[in-house]
């Protein structure tokens, strides 16, 4: 086979693409993003078995979530970039080595050398998945491998705005070393997988401290979804200083800005709306982007991952790019040794092109992050006590392009009057626009954020247990439905394990990288299932 990837809930068959990429990625692209990977498990083993301090290695703990985050799904596509910055981290991985002296027994990874980008696709074909040939091994290897992607997501955002934990850093070291031994029995895979969930859940806590250190905490807000008559910038992605950046820079310019995707959530956070041009968020879900970008007519900025190859030329010419993200044929903003970006040619650019048209009007309400829920708690403790409420769904997740999702909208229309989805993510556009109303004044669908918010679910539960003096958080009167697409979905599913949450549902499809053992185990340990049909489901989270 020319390629095999299988790290996201689209892939081919639901067992792995083979030719190219669902997301579009090419064979080329692939086998770079995996030789990419080698390269850092590489730098891995040199730090865990030369004793190094991750605390002390600086500017290389950056660089290693960057190579992380360049291979998450749909994150960058430009063969040239990840060319670019395989052979950065050789360098510094050749260096990390001679200065940890004389070191026995390392890896391939650690030492293997790098010529023409024939001779690493040469190299890379030997690297990739199958590298590994017990499948249980295997399946568990990248599980790990793929949580540790969307760890190095989040920690990349935190570390943007200045938090940063050395032993966060230390452990994706020890992990990513780990998957290198062949020898490792399943049981310390395991255990390994957990403690992957461990340090999912000290991540997102880092990146919450962050954001609200930064931003503020969330409020309740009403999120205008109309347009304005102004030239505006799109922005999309997750990484909330590049929004900060760039709302500095459009003030006076008459350029508006809107979000996309899972940018939405950026409008709850108090330090952003004091900008008069920050007017809304436009459009839907990534996968949405093909047609919304066209009817959109000015400027896109993708801060990380959620791209979708463009069909056109012309709406090619209008993406921009910044940080992991990375698209042929589109600008690349890079940030300063201060990590300031200069967005003045998207600006630029903006002026010179129409409005965007409208494609829908009204608002969509979110900010029910964990400390506005937890001020509402006497009333939402008041309200399960009563009755009033008799169940909270947690639909969090990601959304994607099979028809087979169309199970959650499905699935929200017809809960029943007294249940409230708990949202997080993008999943929460396959339902965050229906007319599905409140409870005593407590909406039924109550937004977190984005998807690394769903930290906040998890306090929320916990604020909850507490609240109802519960010594188990799986006897709250709360189900799991969640959607997954890509790696940082599986980080926040690690952690959820790890949290001991049971019967969880995933879907719409199981991972294709689990195994059938490793499925059996994550059955019989967490009461992992599949969903079924809504009707059926509803029955089942109502009856308990």
């Amino acid at each position: 086979m020319s390629m095999f990837c299988y790290q996201c809930q689209e892939t081919a068959g639901g067992k792995g693409c083979t030719v190219r990429g669902v997301c579009g990625k090419t064979e080329e692209v692939a086998k770079l993003q995996d030789l990419l990977i080698y390269t850092v498990k590489g730098i891995s083993d040199i730090v865990v078995k030369g004793g190094l301090d991750a605390g002390s290695l600086g500017e290389l703990n950056r660089e290693v979530l960057t190579s992380l985050f360049m291979t998450i799904t749909n994150a960058n596509f430009d063969p040239d970039a990840i060319e670019r910055q395989i052979r950065k981290m050789l360098e510094a991985r050749d260096k990390l080595r001679w200065s940890a002296g004389d070191l026995s027994g390392l890896h391939d990874a650690a030492t293997y050398t790098a010529g023409t980008r024939d001779e690493m696709l040469e190299t890379a074909s030997s690297v990739g998945v199958f590298a590994t040939e017990n499948e249980d091994i295997r399946s568990l290897c990248q599980m790990i491998t793929y949580g540790i992607k969307g760890m190095a997501a989040y920690a990349e955002h935190a570390a943007n705005i200045g938090r940063e934990d050395a032993d966060i850093y230390a452990f994706i070291y020890e992990a990513l070393a780990k998957t290198l031994d062949d020898t490792c029995a399943v049981d310390d895979l395991v255990t390994l997988t957990l403690r992957t969930g461990e340090y999912g859940v000290r991540t997102m806590a880092l990146l919450d401290a962050a954001n609200t250190s930064r931003f503020g905490d969330p409020e309740i807000t009403e999120v205008n979804i109309g347009v304005r008559k102004n030239p505006a910038i799109l922005i999309s992605g997750h990484d909330l200083t590049d929004l900060e950046q760039l709302l500095e820079q459009t003030q006076g310019t008459g350029v508006d800005v809107y979000t996309h995707g899972e940018m939405l959530p950026a409008h709850y956070y108090p330090a952003f709306k004091k900008y008069e041009n920050f007017v809304g968020n436009y459009g839907n879900a990534w996968w949405r982007q093909l047609e919304e970008f066209v009817s959109f007519r000015g400027p896109i900025i993708f801060t990380t991952n959620c791209i979708v190859p463009p069909r056109s030329e012309e709406v090619r010419g209008r993406i921009f790019t910044t940080g992991s993200a990375g698209y042929p044929g589109c600008k690349h903003i890079a940030a300063d040794k201060n990590g300031k970006k200069d967005f003045s040619e998207v600006i630029a650019l903006a002026k010179t092109l129409p409005a965007p048209e409208a494609i829908e009007s009204g608002s969509i309400t979110g900010g029910f992050a964990h400390r506005q829920v937890v001020a509402l708690a006497d009333k939402v403790v008041k309200a399960v006590k009563s009755g009033a409420i008799k169940k909270f769904i947690v639909m969090a997740g990601c959304d994607g392009r099979m028809k087979s999702r169309e199970y959650y909208t499905e699935f929200a229309k017809k809960l029943p009057q007294n249940t409230v989805i708990l949202t997080a993510g993008c999943a929460k556009y396959r339902y965050n626009k229906l007319p599905l109303g409140d409870i005593g004044g407590i909406p039924r669908v109550l937004d977190a954020g984005q998807c690394n918010d769903s930290y906040s679910l998890v306090v929320i539960a916990q604020k909850l247990k507490e609240a109802f003096g519960l010594d188990d958080i799986n006897k709250l009167p709360i189900a799991y439905n969640i959607a997954w697409y890509e790696q940082k979905a599986v980080i926040v599913l690690l952690a959820l394990l790890y949290l001991g949450v049971k019967n969880i549902h995933l879907g719409p499809t199981h991972p294709g990288f689990l195994s059938p053992a490793v499925s059996r185990l994550l059955v019989e340990k967490f009461g992992l299932a599949k969903i079924g049909t809504a009707d059926a489901d509803i029955e089942l989270f109502m009856a308990d």
